[in-house]
């Protein structure tokens, strides 16, 4: 079995990833540029947190740089014979935006979620046996529709479910149940809430046509889940598109014996490893990049932890005072390492970039990390048309990064 170092493994799996290709650009980046990253990544995760950006936007300027954030939401949200819709919402890994060509992919998961994700929504369905047909009928007469304006069309006015943490109404577990069920798709996005429409109204009629048996359909995705990592785990591919261990296995196995996949041994690795067929494993790897806590390097903590000894966990649900690096935290990858962490906060109506609490990863120098992170920083700011950058005195890199920016008459005080 071939060996590699962990370091190799490090900058195989960042360049899958897309890392370490900005270079200099002589224009902003275009739509092609943000569809190239989802090549690479195959998905974005989506996520209701909106203390910097939405999740799904920041693996994008992770990995280019700033861009207008309008390009990827045409890309997802809108449609039209000149530019058509390139990518859709599904629970690919959790809540996703994929291409819209692997809604078929996703077939054998609706058909099990067909009567209930999860238990509260079965019970929903049970309690409302024709609240899904009332629906669809809705939707098929209105068009793309909120939950809010569904319900009002059906003229409802039911208590919502006791004792629900989202409390959600029925209407609103419905449509979520329909979604899930492939019954329902989403047409766009306004201020973050969905427009649910009919699946035949969102996905083209070839794309919805095609049938792929369940096997196939892991397959596939275990095939993509190696391209987005370049090297991983059974359980890391696992993870990409939260399958189960008796579905990857078997793809695993197929992948190898079809020369898709090559087992190795990375130093360092707690489980066998497998590489994916004509990924770059580049000699070194230039970058310096924030990453948010659902990018895809460090979305499956175990990963990080084993890939780049990144101990990882959001700490958004945990008390402040029992939080040990703060409420929304960026990992900086500086090289080929994750060489520090950050908690930020993006103030719009006082154009301000906070960060409460800046520190880095054991081993790595200070002064380096915190000059690199200055620039990171500054580029965000700018992205989101922030003023300044506020640094604040929580963390061993807070004093060095005030004096980083410092320069550019950035305030330190928060």
């Amino acid at each position: 079995m071939r060996s590699m170092s962990a370091a190799a493994a490090r900058r195989t799996a960042l360049a899958a990833q897309g890392f370490g290709r900005r270079g200099t650009r002589s224009s902003p980046p275009t739509r092609r540029s943000v569809l190239d990253v989802i090549a690479r990544t195959q998905l974005l995760q989506l996520d209701s947190v909106s203390a910097v950006v939405r999740a799904h936007y920041a693996p994008v300027f992770s990995r280019i740089g700033p861009y207008d954030r309008a390009l990827l939401d045409e890309a997802a949200w809108s449609h039209s014979a000149r530019r058509p819709r390139r990518l859709v919402e599904y629970w690919a890994h959790e809540a996703a935006l994929m291409p819209v060509e692997d809604w078929p992919l996703m077939r054998w998961r609706m058909e099990k979620y067909r009567y209930g994700r999860w238990a509260g929504m079965r019970r929903t369905l049970e309690r409302n046996p024709r609240l899904g047909d009332d629906i669809l009928a809705v939707v098929r007469e209105q068009g793309a529709c909120t939950a809010s304006e569904v319900e009002r069309h059906l003229e409802l006015d039911r208590p919502r479910p006791k004792g629900s943490w989202w409390n959600l109404s029925d209407t609103k577990l419905v449509c979520e149940q329909l979604f899930a069920a492939g019954e329902l798709a989403i047409d766009r996005r306004v201020g973050f809430t969905r427009y649910y429409d009919l699946t035949e109204r969102v996905i083209a009629p070839d794309i919805l046509a095609r049938a792929v048996p369940e096997d196939e359909a892991v397959r596939e995705l275990v095939r993509r889940a190696s391209t987005a990592l370049g090297i991983a785990t059974e359980a890391d591919l696992r993870d990409y598109y939260r399958l189960h261990r008796a579905q990857t296995v078997p793809a695993v196995a197929d992948l190898v014996d079809a020369g898709e996949l090559e087992p190795v041994s990375v130093d360092g690795w707690d489980a066998p490893a497998y590489l994916r067929s004509g990924a770059a494993v580049p000699r070194r790897m230039s970058a310096a990049a924030l990453l948010c806590p659902f990018d895809p390097v460090i979305f499956f903590r175990p990963r990080a932890r084993r890939v780049f000894d990144f101990h990882y966990r959001i700490e958004i649900y945990t008390p402040a005072d029992q939080r040990v690096h703060g409420y929304y935290v960026f990992a900086f990858l500086l090289g080929d390492r994750l060489a520090g962490r950050v908690d930020l906060r993006a103030e719009r109506a006082n154009g301000r970039l906070v960060v409460p609490g800046a520190f880095a990863e054991p081993g790595h120098d200070p002064v380096q990390v915190a000059r690199a992170l200055a620039g990171s920083l500054r580029e965000m700011a700018d992205w989101l048309e922030l003023d300044d950058v506020v640094i604040g005195d929580r963390g061993d890199l807070a004093a060095e990064l005030a004096a980083q920016l410092l320069p550019s008459a950035l305030s330190r005080s928060v």
